[in-house]
């Protein structure tokens, strides 16, 4: 009988020191790391949302930039034609005053073709590809360069030809 009432003592003693504290310590390690988890989380989108407003002000500024060469061109274009017109009526009144005569000229156009500009923007565009897709940087960038800037140039032959540009 002895026997039976230490066994079953022993066995509350033992079924009463439970591991509270070790379930609490894990509990509170998954807590802290879901906690932590969150923190990255937040941090990571705040680096997007970075990323995102640096790319929106480049985007605006490279807006701004074309805006500004757009009216450069129209001012410089507005003054090509006055001065044009002004030279004809010129030459007209020094001829002679009893015929009229108009000359028109043939409107230059000044600034880059169409060819060298998409030249250019396709040599970039393929160099970086090149770079990009190849895995020695120097060899993939320059054949990229090349066939991107000859693609380039025959889109804007074709653009310079539609235009009127070329004949």
């Amino acid at each position: 009988m002895k026997r039976i009432f230490s066994i079953l003592a022993l066995s509350i003693v033992l079924a009463s020191c439970s591991n509270k504290a070790k379930d609490e310590a894990t509990l509170q390690a998954a807590k802290d790391l879901a906690v932590k988890q969150v923190k990255d989380s937040l941090r990571l989108d705040s680096f997007k949302n970075a990323e995102v407003v640096r790319q929106q002000e480049t985007e605006r500024i490279a807006l701004e930039k074309k805006q500004e060469q757009i009216a450069e061109e129209k001012r410089t274009l507005l003054l090509s034609q006055q001065r044009e017109a002004a030279a004809p009526a010129r030459t007209s009144s020094n001829v002679s005053s009893s015929s009229t005569t108009t000359t028109t000229t043939a409107n230059k156009k000044e600034g880059w073709s169409q060819a060298a500009k998409a030249g250019v923007i396709g040599g970039a565009a393929g160099a970086v590809g090149g770079a990009l897709i190849d895995k020695k940087k120097g060899r993939g960038a320059a054949i990229g360069g090349v066939v991107g800037a000859g693609t380039g140039y025959l889109i804007g032959r074709g653009q310079d030809r539609k235009s009127g540009r070329v004949q």
